[in-house]
């Protein structure tokens, strides 16, 4: 864990409705800077309401969140933010360096004037940073290629390389394994996590498997049955303390190789292997 101490995510007993639904209460939480933090549990307790709070696109309705030293989207700028996984057609012909840049000036309006952001130099320094970020994330290969023509993993780290082209403090990652195959999963992973150690920036995941991420965790968030718990990763997934939380008898077995299987809960026995392609472990 990094030597500094400054909290870059706090929550206290927050809390947090959409509709009639109480989606999950009494949250607390620190997250550190440079941390790499995963937020684990079923479908549907309210993982990615979490990461949309911590954007301010959802209010509390309870407790207090800080971002950044400040309220909930007052420092967007500093945030980087990939959603859930969204799927790019065959036939779009965008390239992924320009993917890259929407990350830079896909909030700007209006056409650029020919010629003139070419040369100059903010154009410069944005080209540079884009050509940084997509070396930092190994696309070199195929930045230039259209999207819909790279493999799935290919197209997450661009999608990276987009959240990162601000140089942000924190970065916030929905679900970016889902729908990719295992290899590529630890692959994106490790990425990842380098970006955290060697940029020091702080790294929020959404997961519903914690096994490809779990070498590089420094804590975990666990949400269910519309509560909290979050710790170290070996405080957290332990079978005592996942018990307490779904109110109901869980085990977590280790696998010969150190993966997690969580057995028991509720809602599904798989939280914490794939779903799009079985865990090699019983």
């Amino acid at each position: 864990m990094p030597a500094t101490s400054s909290v870059v995510v706090r929550a206290r007993q927050a809390s947090a409705t959409l509709g009639r639904r109480r989606v999950w209460s009494g949250v607390d939480l620190d997250v550190r800077a440079g941390d790499f933090v995963a937020v684990l549990g079923p479908n549907g307790v309210g993982k990615s309401t979490l990461i949309k709070a911590i954007l301010g696109l959802v209010a509390l309705d309870g407790g207090t969140l800080d971002v950044l030293g400040s309220p909930p989207g007052a420092t967007s700028q500093e945030i980087g933010y990939l959603p859930q996984r969204r799927s790019f057609p065959p036939g779009l012909r965008v390239r992924g360096v320009d993917l890259v840049r929407l990350g830079l000036d896909g909030d700007r309006w209006g056409t650029p004037v020919p010629g003139r952001r070419r040369w100059s130099a903010r154009a410069r320094s944005e080209d540079l940073r884009i050509a940084e970020v997509i070396d930092l994330v190994g696309a070199n290969g195929y930045a230039e290629r259209p999207i819909g023509e790279v493999s799935g993993g290919e197209q997450q780290r661009l999608l990276i390389a987009q959240a990162l082209v601000r140089r942000p403090r924190l970065v916030l990652l929905d679900e970016p394994l889902d729908s990719l195959d295992l290899p590529t999963q630890a692959s994106v992973a490790a990425l990842i996590s380098r970006i955290c150690r060697e940029d020091r920036v702080t790294v929020m995941i959404v997961a519903h498997d914690v096994n490809p991420i779990l070498p590089y965790l420094d804590r975990v968030v666990y949400l269910a049955r519309g509560a909290a718990i979050s710790g170290l990763p070996s405080e957290v997934i332990t079978g005592p303390t996942l018990t307490g939380l779904y109110g109901t008898p869980i085990e977590v077995l280790r696998t010969s190789d150190g993966g997690l299987v969580v057995v028991g809960q509720p809602e599904a026995p798989s939280v914490h292997s794939d779903r799009h392609h079985p865990h090699p472990h019983p």
